[in-house]
């Protein structure tokens, strides 16, 4: 049986601005802007599971999400976290349960 692959997460955000900031600082990448026919916000272009931001609205996946993201130091993106104004819900050596700077929850995971 095939492994599950993870194609995009998005994050919806009260302000777009300010979660791109805290994402793009937190996994290192670069979030650009959709063009036509992509929907609207930012997403990266990297090969593999691809990371994307747009406004909070009304439809599906405009709520919360939780995906878990592979860090090669967890004391190190934790503190991370936290200076780019995210929180840490359950902190952990093997994983933590995190909040980004909207309050969306995410997961990281030790490498």
């Amino acid at each position: 049986m095939r492994e599950p692959s993870l194609s995009v997460v998005e994050f919806p955000a009260d302000d777009v601005e300010r979660a791109r900031r805290f994402w793009e600082g937190l996994l290192s990448v670069q979030l650009d802007a959709r063009g036509e026919g992509e929907g609207q916000g930012f997403e990266t272009r990297s090969e593999g599971a691809r990371i994307g931001v747009h406004a909070r609205g009304p439809g599906p996946g405009d709520t919360w999400s939780l995906p878990y993201f592979a860090v090669p130091d967890m004391t190190t993106a934790i503190e991370r976290v936290e200076a780019l104004g995210g929180s840490v819900v359950h902190p952990g050596d093997r994983w933590a349960i995190c909040k980004d700077s909207e309050g969306t929850p995410f997961a990281l995971a030790a490498d």
